[in-house]
């Protein structure tokens, strides 16, 4: 596995988590119906900039728990319920036909500033990064050591922002077509977060 590897790895899953509808994807889209793509992008940018703290914390927190057998043990059980707990949830929600984006006129706010409060707001960021984090180490795709880590850090930095750039340049397509967006990358999520539990059972007594 290569330096490169580890920046794909950030990228693509810092990118598909983001994906489907959330607080800070549909703020990026109703900023961008209010302000336009520019003040989205400045909030995209925000909200990426703290990707880098989060995966930090999450380094540290899955290093420790990598050198604790045990911890990790425990953790892999967690992790195969929680994929398939997500299983289910994106497959519910993959039923759904709508989601409805209420846009307002606002008083004038910092979209910056806005992305930088909403991501720290964000408390699934770092049990997110851990589980992806730990996912890899399992397969020995990832290494603890700064230039690989700098590398990850990079991508996940660069698929949230380039997330929520695309949700603030396509505002009014998404908004016209999220039913059918919606219910299409729900149920892929659900079918590739089902396998993740899978493929970890088996990993567990293999």
């Amino acid at each position: 596995m290569t330096i490169a590897s580890l920046f794909f790895f950030g990228f693509f899953f810092s990118f598909v988590g983001s994906i489907t509808p959330s607080m800070l994807n549909m703020t990026a889209l109703k900023i961008s119906l209010e302000k336009g793509s520019n003040a989205a992008n400045k909030y995209a940018l925000g909200v990426a900039l703290l990707v880098v703290p989060q995966i930090y914390i999450a380094v540290i927190l899955t290093k420790y728990i990598t050198e604790n057998p045990k911890i990790l043990e425990t953790f892999d059980k967690v992790g195969i319920v929680i994929f398939m707990l997500l299983s289910l949830y994106f497959y519910s929600e993959s039923k759904k036909s709508k989601v409805n984006v209420d846009v307002k006129k606002t008083k004038k706010e910092n979209p910056f500033l806005t992305g930088i409060t909403l991501s720290l707001l964000n408390m699934f960021a770092v049990p997110f990064f851990c589980g992806i984090i730990v996912l890899l180490d399992n397969f020995t795709l990832f290494y603890f050591d700064t230039i690989p880590i700098l590398f990850f850090i990079l991508g996940s930095v660069l698929g949230t922002f380039y997330i929520l750039f695309l949700y603030g340049k396509f505002a009014k397509i998404i908004q016209k077509k999220t039913g059918k967006l919606i219910r299409d990358v729900n149920l892929v999520l659900s079918i590739l977060t089902g396998l993740v539990a899978v493929v970890t059972l088996i990993k567990l007594f293999m």
